[in-house]
């Protein structure tokens, strides 16, 4: 137990500093000193409002996003049984990009985009429920339903983007690989994310039958039906809030995942509030290398992070593999 609580301590450092670091960043480099006497409210009203209202929900944006991604993707993979599922293997993401895009392309803004994406997550989750009439049992049926689904959603996508007008086509493009220019305090997706956590782990002792198999889990007295419908709801609904918060975000719900199980272990009672700070800590680092490595144009976050995320899921590969 006590290394246990070293771990979680170590992750939650890390979290922290990767928040910290983030604030240091910009366009106006503030020192730590500074962002000290900002805290303490001691820092001049310029400095106090670029970290308050600039960089600190830039920064729990992306730490934000990041844990969704990855408490989907440790349950993803759990619920399709298959290390290469990652919260958009079921068009979820698919769903809100097309909703979006069609969104902006009515020159539609503001809270009325995010409710857009939201009606497409939606849209995606009941195609997927009605042309997978059964999920216990049948993982692979779920998988495949995803999986072509998210081929017409990204069909739908470009051809949206082909009809749309060159002013608008940044936006469109930035957005699909996942974008955090539009960050904001992240209040209601932040409760969303614990509410989300604790509900996952209330059955996580259950999850961690079922990776046994699911007649394993079954003789055991899991109800695997009732427990891969809690899965494929509670894990649509993170992802579609991810999205409608930043877009459409490689990587972090696959590998995430992998990493926690190759260092700590497949205990889910600590490997989804380990993915948490992990996905969170690693989504914060890759918002800060996008607004520094070509400085002053800032990347989307979500080239870095595939940048990042390939060399990290080869290694874990070899890894796995040796």
């Amino acid at each position: 137990m006590t290394s246990r609580l070293n771990l979680f301590l170590i992750l939650g450092l890390v979290a922290l500093a990767s928040i910290a670091f983030s604030l240091l960043q910009g366009s106006d480099l503030i020192s730590s000193y500074q962002l000290l006497k900002t805290v303490l409210h001691q820092g001049d009203d310029l400095s106090a409002e670029i970290v308050l209202f600039i960089r600190l929900p830039h920064a729990l944006t992306a730490f934000v996003t990041g844990g969704l991604l990855a408490l989907a993707g440790a349950m993803m993979q759990v619920l399709v049984r298959n290390p290469l599922a990652d919260p958009y293997v079921l068009g979820i993401s698919g769903g809100a990009a097309v909703m979006t895009l069609l969104c902006m392309l009515l020159g539609i803004s503001g809270y009325w985009l995010t409710g857009g994406a939201w009606a497409g997550s939606l849209l995606a989750m009941l195609l997927v429920f009605l042309c997978t009439k059964k999920i216990a049992g049948q993982p692979q049926q779920l998988l495949l339903t995803g999986v072509a689904l998210a081929s017409g959603f990204s069909a739908l996508s470009s051809l949206i983007l082909s009809i749309s007008p060159d002013h608008t086509l940044r936006g469109m493009l930035f957005w699909l690989v996942g974008d955090l220019s539009e960050a904001h305090l992240p209040v209601l997706e932040g409760c969303v994310l614990l509410i989300g956590l604790m509900m996952s782990l209330s059955f996580a002792r259950e999850l961690n039958l079922l990776v046994r198999g699911e007649k394993a889990a079954k003789a055991l007295g899991v109800n695997t039906h009732r427990l891969q419908w809690k899965l494929y709801l509670l894990s649509s609904f993170l992802t579609a809030t991810a999205v409608t918060l930043a877009g459409c975000i490689g990587f972090v719900g696959l590998i995430v995942p992998h990493m926690f199980r190759l260092l700590f272990g497949y205990d889910h009672r600590f490997l989804l509030p380990g993915c948490v700070l992990m996905g969170g800590s690693l989504l914060t680092i890759a918002d800060m290398l996008s607004r520094r490595l070509f400085f002053p144009q800032q990347l989307p976050v979500g080239i870095v992070m595939v940048l990042i995320g390939i060399p990290i899921f080869i290694f874990l590969l070899q890894k796995k593999t040796a």
